[in-house]
């Protein structure tokens, strides 16, 4: 499916707050489980490098924008949790009906 400019154009927009949000998220868990006295400083150092390694090349996080790739990028960040399909609502009903339908199990 190629999407309107409109999606498109709202993609763009809405993608880095969605990110930001994504990553408040973490930083919330990072510094749960930094703050957790019980485990030594060590290994709280190592447990936030491992992590940080792995949560960059998160699509909440990162995420190449292509308009040829949005649906796909959606269907994803909805799997994945970033999103909901409740943050779709601004995008046109043909878009989101292709997302609910992919991600049926998340919608």
């Amino acid at each position: 499916m190629d999407i309107s400019k409109k999606d498109w154009k709202l993609f763009q927009e809405k993608l880095p707050s969605w990110q930001e949000n994504y990553m408040q998220k973490l930083v919330k868990e990072y510094a749960e489980y930094l703050n957790d006295d019980t485990k030594k400083p060590s290994e709280r150092f190592w447990w936030m490098e491992k992590r940080i390694k792995e949560d960059r090349h998160h699509p909440g996080v990162i995420l190449e924008m292509r308009k040829s790739e949005v649906i796909w990028n959606l269907e994803y960040l909805v799997r994945l949790g970033v999103i909901t399909c409740e943050d779709l609502k601004d995008f046109s009903e043909e878009l989101q009906q292709q997302v609910r339908e992919a991600t049926k199990r998340h919608c």
